[in-house]
């Protein structure tokens, strides 16, 4: 009689579906670049006609569920050609996507802009990836968190970050002035990406704000005066909490188109040590130099160092337009020995000023793992070194490879100490971005020593905070002292900072001080500014230049509603909220992953290389963890 019943209880479907009864397959695959068989993290793998998909995880490895008989899986990813695959018996597929010849080659750079000559065919391809992908209704299969999905050896971490404490509130009575050095490093947000398409929350000090708001183009207005760039600002609220403000300041660097910058005297600094061995190091290092190189012009010079248990030359200066042989000289590398980056640093500098190009880009560009572990050279030695070549004209750029012994707080400060950037390149687009997309940013200097410094008016800012930037603030004094060294602005560069306000008579559980017994605070009616919110003034040099250049901008009490805002004052104020959530800030109150989602989402403008419609993205897959 039992058996009777359930029978009948199926007949009529009382036992409903679940989504996964008509997925009883399981295949599992790697999917790799065919141009380099590297594994490809963060690829789309869909059951075709279907919503069900998963993403590959940060070995290129995926796990999915299918009907038994009759599918197709569908492998998308940024810059690959999408390709499609019958399951039929196979339980195991393993897929090499090729790359699309018209995202990665069709490209002209303009110093840091590009122009696609392809470009209505590019802006439907990343509409069909959002329409896939970035679906509310798209269905994730379980255990999506590969590391613990097919219990991959984790090895243990060397990892190290400097120790970030988050800004808080300041009075202008007692601290009138904001001083800080600029920042267009973006390293950060490309690690919390790795961390993310790994399966993990990244730690609170890899959580560098700043980086993240600068690692996204924002739509600013270029110079137009004396100056080789633009200041503008807006005001609203802040999204995070209703009762304060929100401060957006926007710096655009003249963009200068390929033909006109300055001839290069690059040396690659390049680990070779066995820390490198790994497929997202070395091999993908290689790759990513090889996009630099064919950017290269004839007048341009590339010298090769490589250091391991010892430095050693591995090609000469030579020039852009002997790209073969460039490429060779790369190919040729191979993985192995201890580290000696103190020695290394030394014979790089040595071939750049060999070479040097009066009026040109005197730079070495570093590679490395982060790891340097054996050589004569102390780190207060090798930053002495990089500062004596920065006076020279020599400056440093830093590129950060690979995972397990990153030392972001190293690179950090090599590269400030040597008036460049440091970028952390976790894969081949992430290349293309650094070394061709923003090509001018990444390696030519239109301005040095860039300092910020705001002075708020206490009649109608009752507190202040600046957003990130915890390791870029100077003293006060430091503003007009020409021998304080600070950041640097590439061509085309943009650099975007945020202050959160409180204005006068709201109140704020955040108020950092209570009001004086014995001495009053007040501005008189008749003599404050109540039409001031805030003055900006920036400093600068010129990049060989030894006096610095006063800039100065007033902002006034003038809110705009939210929905008033531009693209770029919204996505700013959706990264800075990702990086305040990443983080477990103090000053998040009730914000949650969803509403920067839709936030981002109605901020995410052209969006033509897919950069804002893959951090969308990225806040989903956190807000499943």
């Amino acid at each position: 009689m039992k058996n009777l019943i359930i029978v009948m209880m199926l007949s009529i479907g009382i036992f409903h579906k679940s989504p996964m009864d008509n997925f009883q397959k399981e295949i599992t695959g790697l999917v790799r670049g065919a141009d380099d068989g590297l594994p490809l993290p963060q690829v789309t793998v869909l059951v075709k006609g279907t919503t069900i998909g998963v993403p590959t995880n940060a070995d290129g490895s995926y796990k999915i569920q299918v009907p038994d008989q009759g599918a197709t899986l569908v492998f998308k990813f940024l810059g690959y050609v999408t390709q499609e695959m019958k399951v039929g018996t196979q339980s195991v597929i393993n897929v090499s996507l090729q790359p699309d010849v018209t995202s990665l080659a069709e490209v002209v750079v303009t110093g840091y802009g590009t122009r696609n000559r392809s470009k209505r065919k590019m802006e439907v391809q990343y509409e069909e990836e959002i329409e896939i992908d970035m679906s509310s209704q798209m269905y994730m299969q379980p255990e999506t968190n590969f590391s613990k999905a097919y219990h991959y050896p984790q090895r243990e971490s060397n990892e190290s970050y400097a120790e970030i404490e988050e800004s808080g509130f300041n009075t202008p009575w007692k601290n009138p002035y904001s001083t800080f050095s600029i920042d267009v490093d973006a390293a950060a947000y490309s690690n919390v990406r790795r961390f993310i398409n790994n399966g993990q929350k990244p730690s609170k000090d890899a959580v560098k704000i700043e980086e993240m708001i600068n690692y996204f183009n924002y739509d600013y207005d270029g110079p137009s005066g004396k100056h080789p760039f633009a200041v503008q600002h807006e005001v609203s609220t802040a999204p995070w909490n209703a009762k304060h403000q929100l401060v957006h300041i926007g710096i655009q660097g003249e963009k200068i188109a390929m033909d006109n910058l300055p001839a290069s005297n690059l040396v690659f600094l390049i680990d070779v040590s066995g820390s490198m061995s790994d497929d997202n190091k070395l091999p993908l290092l290689k790759k990513s130099l090889k996009l630099l190189v064919n950017q290269m012009r004839e007048e341009d010079h590339v010298a090769i160092v490589v250091y391991a248990g010892a430095a050693g030359e591995v090609l000469p200066s030579t020039s852009g337009k002997d790209k073969e042989k460039i490429i060779d000289a790369l190919e040729n590398l191979s993985a192995g020995g201890s580290t000696a980056g103190g020695a290394g640093i030394q014979l790089a500098y040595k071939l750049a000023k060999m070479n040097f190009i009066k009026d040109g880009n005197n730079r070495v560009i570093l590679a490395t793992d982060g790891d340097f572990n054996v050589g004569a050279s102390s780190d207060k030695a090798m930053e002495d070194l990089i500062e004596e070549k920065r006076d020279e004209g020599v400056f440093l750029t830093v590129l950060g490879f690979g995972m397990g012994n990153y030392k972001d707080s190293k690179m950090e400060v090599l590269a400030d100490k040597g008036n460049g950037n440091h970028a952390y390149i976790d894969n081949i687009l992430e290349a293309k971005k650094v070394l061709v997309t923003e090509f001018g940013g990444t390696l030519f200097t239109i301005a040095k020593d860039v300092k910020i410094q705001v002075e708020f008016n206490p009649a109608t800012v009752q507190a202040y905070r600046l957003i990130g930037y915890e390791n870029r603030k100077l003293n006060d004094e430091d503003f007009n002292n020409d021998k304080k060294d600070a950041g640097e602005l590439g061509a085309g560069h943009t650099v975007t900072a945020l202050y959160e306000i409180i204005p006068v008579g709201v109140k704020s559980q955040f108020k950092p001080l209570d009001d004086l017994k014995y001495q009053n605070t007040e501005v008189k009616q008749d003599a404050g500014n109540s039409t001031d919110l805030m003055t900006v003034k920036l400093r600068y040099k010129k990049p060989d230049g030894k006096e610095s250049i006063l800039l100065e901008q007033v902002i006034k009490n003038e809110t705009l509603s939210l929905s008033a805002t531009s693209d770029n004052f919204r996505w700013s104020a959706a990264v800075a909220g990702f990086g305040m959530l990443l983080r477990d800030s103090d000053y998040k109150n009730d914000l949650t992953y969803n509403a920067v989602i839709r936030l981002a989402k109605a901020a995410k403008g052209k969006d033509e290389e897919g950069y804002r419609a893959e951090f969308i993205k990225l806040v989903q897959m956190v807000e499943l963890f």
